[in-house]
């Protein structure tokens, strides 16, 4: 079950939400526990576990690609009934390689958000300025190359990720707007927890979305730092809000973005 969204759009505010919910206990799970209830499909750890003791160079492109699906049948292969799995990944082919095979597919939860405002976070994670990250994320060629901690993904332009996993598919979908889940916090990750099968109960389901409230996990990052910080950016969470590039970005750079998502941002009601 794909949890699927363009970098700095959310993802690990719902994979926190989904801890809290799943654990439904009285205090809010540590932010760097969360990786226990979602595993990620670019994991360098896990590429090197499949290659069993292979000398391989996950700096290759081709190398990270035909270990891919051996990766996947392993994830799926683990005994569990339900394999909860985070991705940047576009949907779509990468040099010949299906990266999303609907045969390996139970659903999918997409999450978006107003390409203005996580530009600025995407600028902040990456350590780029935000004119440069403007620009990366219209490129289709765009792609994160291997590091420490994961392998190489492809990314493709922010509207050429959204509309590769909002069309249709053979399989049930779930897409989220950010921006909703600020605002109607209870529907959204009501609707969260309904797509994936499990009951919805209002007094759980409230007491989940408090604790992966930004207060809450930023607090707990200020307190205890946060594992998945690659480093870039003093923190990880930093404003959460929607709305911040009215004040942060250039009329320039403003018009740029709009000239180069304007069909996508017009279709989930950002412009």
């Amino acid at each position: 079950m794909w949890l699927a969204s363009y970098p700095k759009s959310g993802n690990t505010w719902a994979r926190i939400f989904l801890a809290n919910y799943l654990t439904n206990a009285q205090t809010p799970v540590s932010i760097n526990d969360v990786h226990r209830f979602a595993m990620g499909d670019s994991i360098t750890k896990t590429y090197r576990m499949v290659a069993k003791g292979e000398p391989v160079d996950l700096d290759d492109v081709d190398v990270t690609l035909r270990l891919r699906d051996p990766v996947l049948r392993g994830i799926i292969g683990n005994g569990a009934d339900v394999n909860l799995v985070k991705t940047h990944n576009i949907r779509g082919v990468a040099r010949g390689v299906e990266l999303i095979p609907a045969k390996y597919t139970r659903s999918s939860i997409y999450i978006l958000r107003n390409p203005l405002d996580m530009v600025l976070s995407y600028a902040r994670h990456y350590g780029i300025d935000i004119a440069k990250a403007v620009e990366t994320i219209g490129r289709s060629d765009n792609a994160n190359a291997t590091d420490g901690g994961a392998v190489w993904q492809f990314l493709g332009t922010w509207s050429e990720h959204v509309n590769s996993w909002t069309k249709p598919a053979p399989y049930p979908s779930l897409v989220l707007r950010y921006e909703d889940m600020l605002s109607r916090p209870e529907h959204s990750f009501g609707a969260l927890v309904t797509h994936l099968g499990l009951p919805l109960d209002a007094e759980r389901l409230d007491r989940a979305i408090r604790h992966a409230s930004f207060d809450e996990v930023k607090g707990q990052e200020a307190r205890t730092g946060f594992t998945e910080n690659p480093g870039k950016s003093a923190t990880f969470f930093t404003s959460g809000k929607a709305g911040a590039w009215k004040e942060a970005m250039t009329d320039e750079l403003v018009k740029k973005l709009k000239s180069d998502h304007r069909i996508t941002m017009k279709r989930f009601g950002y412009l």
